[in-house]
């Protein structure tokens, strides 16, 4: 069952075809476990995704994705000096592959998303997603699962980590 934000408007609720949800620059529809979902134009994937998992109680699952981009920052993980950097690229770049995980740190949605997308000279480049801003539209599908999983912060490692 959905649990809405105020400004959220439930669009059919065809018990056949399951529910969908629409709210400003973003809808989507569950079926079961999965979430099916729509980001619109200029809204930025990552916001929306945290956005969707902490209003529906998602504190485990999967997410993959495509579409299509106009900015994106990526990060890039230093195992040596235990930080990242970050490139933002202000180009037209199609998704060509969004994956990650959501869990749970400090009670509050984590996601880790890796993204590799390209540009008009057909060369591909990703990281890890930082944010990224739809240009076009893209399609996204969560798999939830029961359960949560959480995350503690590594010392040694210098990431937040599993936590079993």
């Amino acid at each position: 069952m959905f649990a809405f934000a105020s400004d959220a408007e439930i669009v059919n609720t065809n018990s056949n075809s399951g529910a969908v949800m629409k709210k400003d620059g973003y809808q989507f529809k569950q079926f079961g476990n999965k979430y099916f979902v729509r980001v619109d134009k200029d809204m930025e994937i990552v916001s929306v995704l945290k956005e969707i998992c902490k209003e529906n109680g998602i504190a485990a699952g999967e997410i993959t994705g495509l579409g299509a981009i106009k900015s994106v920052t990526f990060g890039f993980f230093n195992p040596e000096t235990k930080q990242y950097t970050e490139k933002t690229f202000n180009e037209y770049m199609e998704i060509t592959s969004l994956v990650g995980n959501v869990s749970q740190k400090d009670d509050e949605v984590y996601l880790h998303l890796h993204m590799n997308a390209s540009g008009k000279d057909y060369k591909t480049i990703g990281g890890h997603l930082v944010n990224a801003v739809v240009s076009a539209t893209s399609e996204i599908i969560i798999s939830s699962e029961k359960g949560s999983v959480g995350r503690k912060f590594s010392e040694e490692i210098g990431l937040n980590l599993f936590d079993f």
